[in-house]
C-alpha cells in the first residue's frame, strides 16, 4: 500500500540561494600541476649528460694535462671539463674511489697545480635543486592540506570538513529497496515489546487512522535491556515488516577525530530521511553519543555537539515530522535527561531477559534446521538456562552442534546440550588426569555435601546433576534445576540456599575435620547473599526493616570511589549479622551431613566411580532407598 507521506505536513522550506560560481583560474590548477610534475620527472633526463669517466683514466688524463676544469666535492664526486684540444672540451663526471687505502697524494698534488689543471675547485657536498624540492615535498603537502581546510572553514562547510569527501556525510545504511529477511516471526516471545514497536510502524503506514482519533505520532522509541536480548534483531524485524524506508546506523559511526563531523552526519541523516518520509531511523548503541553532558571531569565537545544536534533534529524549531527514531542501548541510566523527555523518546521499551516459556520458543527457533534426538526436551533445556539471553541460547544450540560434529554425528542429543551448557557457564572441560587421586576424593566429598544438603532441604531447588569433572576454574559442579521460574524468594528459601552453598565446606569438616581452598567461591557467594539479606531485604532482627541499595562504585579521574548511605556503626551491625547468617548456615549443613553420614559416604563412592550422577540418584540416596519409588524422608531442622 502506498502512503502519501506529505499530506498534512508543513510546506517545504525555501530553497537556499545558489553558491557563487568558482573563479575562472581554478580550472587551470589541475593542468598546470600535471605539467609541472611531468617537467620535474623528465627534465633531468632530457639531452645528453656528461661523460662517465673511470677514475684511473681520469688520473692519466690529468697527468697528460688534458683537463681544463675540475671540481672535487666532499662526497667524492668529480666533475669538470676537458681542454678544448682534447675531446672537444666536453664535460665529464667521475668518482673518487671510496675503497682507496689512504689518500691519493699524486692525484691531489696534480689537480692543485695550475700548470696541470688551470681551474681547480674543492667544495662541500652539494645537492641538486630537484633533491631539495623532493625533500620539502611532505612539508608542502601538509601546508596545502591545512590551507585547504582553512579555506573550507571560511566558507562554513561543516566545521571546515564538508569539502573532504565522505567526512561530513552520514554513514547510515539505507534499507529500502532490499529489506532484510528477518520478520517478527523470527523474534520468539516478547509479545509486548513487538506490540509497542509494531504500533510505531503501523502509525507511519496508516497515519490517517491515528489522526482521526487525535493521536500524535511518537517521535522516538528507546529499546533498553541487557546485552543479547534481541534489540537489534527487533530493529531488523521492523525493517522487514515495515513498508517505509529504514535508516540504520551505530552511535559510534557519528563521531570521528574531527570536531563537527558528528553534528554534520546527524543533519545529513535526517535530511536524507525527510526526503523519503515517512521513514524510520535506527541508532544502535545510542549511549555512544547520548551520555549525560558534564558528567565527567573533562568534557567531550565533539560528542556533546553531536547530541545537541540530535536533540534539535528530534524536537527543535524544525521538527522532523514523519520521522520516527528507534534506538537501542544496554545502559539507559547513562543517557542524558533531555534525550529521554517526552517529545524526544516518547516510548521506552524494556527488553528483559527471556522468561522460561520465551526461552523455550527461542530454542525452538534456533533448533530449526538441526537434527534433534528423541531424548532432547526443549522444555528441560529452557528450565536449565535461567538468566540466558537470546544470544546465549543461540550460542547454546551452536555449541551443541559443534559437540555433535566433534563426535562425527549430525544428530544433537541431550548430552550435547548439557555439555554445551557447561562449556558456556564453566568453561572448557579439563582432562581426566587433571586432579590427583587425593584431590579427586576431596572434590567428591565437597560436591556430595552440596547435593545432599540440597536434597535434604525442602525449600531448596531439586538437584539435577552432580559431577566431579573439572571445567574451567571449577573442580566440580552441583547443578540445581528449579521446578518453576521464581521471581520472589522467601526467607526460608534464601536460608536453604545459604545452607546449600556451605554444604561443600560442611562435608569437608565432617569427613576430614578441616576445610580447604575449594570452598572459596562458595564462601564468597554465601557472603554476598547474606549481605543482601541484611542490607537490602530487611531480614535481620538486629538491623530491622531497613534497606540500603548496593554500593555501586563510581570512577573519578580513574580512581574508584565508593559511597554509602549509612554510618560506621550500621556497617558494624551489618558485618555482625552477615557473619551470624553464614555461621548458622554452616552449622545447619554440618548437622544435616553428620546425621546422614552413610548417605554422604554412599554418594561420594558413586561420584568416584561414575564421576557424574543424576539428581534421581542423589535424592534416592538421601531418602535411603533406590531410584525406583524414591520418597523424601522428613528432615527436622
Amino acid at each position: 500500500m502506498t502512503v502519501n507521506a506529505r499530506s498534512g505536513l508543513p510546506k517545504d522550506r525555501p530553497a537556499a540561494p545558489a553558491p557563487p560560481p568558482p573563479p575562472g583560474w581554478r580550472r587551470w590548477l589541475v593542468p598546470v600541476g600535471v605539467l609541472i610534475t611531468l617537467v620535474l620527472l623528465f627534465l633531468p633526463g632530457m639531452g645528453r649528460g656528461p661523460a662517465q669517466v673511470d677514475y684511473g683514466d681520469l688520473a692519466q688524463q690529468v697527468a697528460a694535462k688534458q683537463v681544463d676544469t675540475l671540481r672535487l666535492t666532499a662526497d667524492g664526486t668529480i666533475t669538470g671539463t676537458y681542454a678544448s684540444s682534447f675531446d672537444g672540451g666536453e664535460d665529464f663526471v667521475s668518482h673518487y674511489p671510496t675503497g682507496l687505502q689512504g689518500v691519493d697524494d699524486t692525484f691531489l698534488s696534480q689537480v692543485r697545480d695550475p700548470s696541470v689543471v688551470p681551474h681547480f675547485q674543492a667544495t662541500g657536498a652539494t645537492g641538486s635543486w630537484l633533491g631539495t624540492l623532493l625533500a620539502l615535498l611532505p612539508f608542502l603537502l601538509f601546508l596545502g592540506f591545512f590551507l585547504y581546510i582553512g579555506r573550507a572553514a571560511r566558507k562554513g562547510m561543516a566545521g571546515g570538513l564538508g569539502g573532504i569527501p565522505g567526512v561530513g556525510r552520514s554513514k547510515a545504511k539505507v534499507i529500502d529497496a532490499v529489506r532484510p529477511d528477518t520478520t517478527f516471526a523470527d523474534v520468539a516471545g516478547y509479545e509486548g515489546v513487538k506490540r509497542d514497536v509494531t504500533e510505531v510502524v503501523d502509525f507511519l503506514r496508516h497515519a490517517e487512522k491515528y489522526a482521526a482519533a487525535g493521536a500524535v505520532a511518537p517521535r522516538g522509541v528507546l529499546m533498553a535491556g541487557p546485552p543479547g536480548t534481541g534489540k537489534t534483531l527487533l530493529a531488523r524485524a521492523v525493517a522487514g515488516e515495515a513498508e517505509v524506508p529504514f535508516f540504520s546506523m551505530t552511535g559510534s559511526g557519528f563521531v570521528e577525530m574531527f570536531v563537527g563531523v558528528g553534528a554534520a552526519r546527524v543533519r545529513d541523516l535526517f535530511a536524507e530521511a525527510r526526503k523519503r518520509a515517512p521513514a524510520i531511523i535506527f541508532i544502535d548503541e545510542i549511549d555512544a553519543i547520548g551520555q549525560r553532558r558534564g558528567s565527567g571531569m573533562a568534557s567531550n565537545d565533539e560528542r556533546e555537539q553531536t547530541l545537541n544536534q540530535l536533540l534539535a533534529e528530534m524536537d527543535g524549531f524544525d521538527p522532523a515530522t514523519g520521522i520516527v527514531v528507534m534506538a537501542a542501548t544496554n545502559r539507559p541510566e547513562t543517557l542524558d535527561a533531555a534525550l529521554l523527555r517526552p517529545g524526544r523518546f516518547d516510548r521506552q521499551v524494556t527488553v528483559p531477559l527471556p522468561t522460561q516459556p520465551e526461552r523455550r520458543a527461542i530454542l525452538a527457533v534456533h533448533a530449526a534446521g538441526k537434527h534433534l534426538a528423541a531424548d532432547v526436551d526443549l522444555d528441560t533445556a529452557a528450565r536449565a538456562t535461567p538468566g540466558f539471553s537470546g544470544a546465549d541460547l543461540a550460542n547454546l544450540m551452536n555449541e551443541a552442534a559443534i559437540v555433535a560434529v566433534r563426535d562425527d554425528r549430525t544428530q544433537l542429543t541431550a548430552a550435547d546440550l548439557s555439555q554445551a551448557r557447561d562449556r558456556i557457564i564453566l568453561g572448557q572441560r579439563q582432562g581426566a588426569n587433571f586432579l590427583l587421586e587425593s584431590e579427586k576424593r576431596n572434590v567428591a566429598v565437597h560436591e556430595s555435601g552440596h547435593a545432599l544438603v540440597a536434597a535434604l532441604s525442602p525449600a531448596a531447588d531439586p538437584v539435577d546433576r552432580v559431577t566431579i569433572l573439572p571445567s574451567g576454574m571449577a573442580l566440580g559442579v552441583t547443578e540445581q534445576m528449579p521446578e518453576e521460574e521464581r521471581h520472589l524468594y522467601s526467607e526460608e528459601q534464601m536460608l536453604a540456599s545459604l545452607a546449600v552453598r556451605l554444604g561443600g565446606r560442611g562435608a569437608e569438616l565432617v569427613v576430614f575435620g578441616e576445610g580447604s581452598t575449594g570452598a572459596s567461591n562458595d564462601l564468597a557467594s554465601a557472603t554476598g547473599l547474606a549481605t543482601r539479606m541484611v542490607r537490602e531485604f530487611g531480614l535481620s532482627p538486629a538491623l530491622g526493616p531497613v534497606g540500603y541499595s548496593s554500593d555501586s562504585p563510581q570512577y573519578l579521574g580513574g580512581e574508584q570511589v565508593t559511597s554509602r548511605a549509612y554510618s560506621e556503626e550500621t556497617q558494624r551491625v551489618i558485618d555482625t549479622e552477615v557473619a551470624r547468617l553464614v555461621r548458622e548456615a554452616e552449622t545447619t549443613a554440618v548437622e544435616l551431613l553428620r546425621s546422614h553420614r552413610p548417605a554422604l559416604e554412599a554418594l561420594t563412592r558413586q561420584l568416584l566411580e561414575h564421576e557424574t550422577v543424576t539428581g534421581a540418584v542423589v535424592h534416592a540416596i538421601a531418602a535411603g532407598s533406590t531410584a525406583d519409588g524414591a520418597t523424601r524422608a522428613p528432615v527436622s531442622a
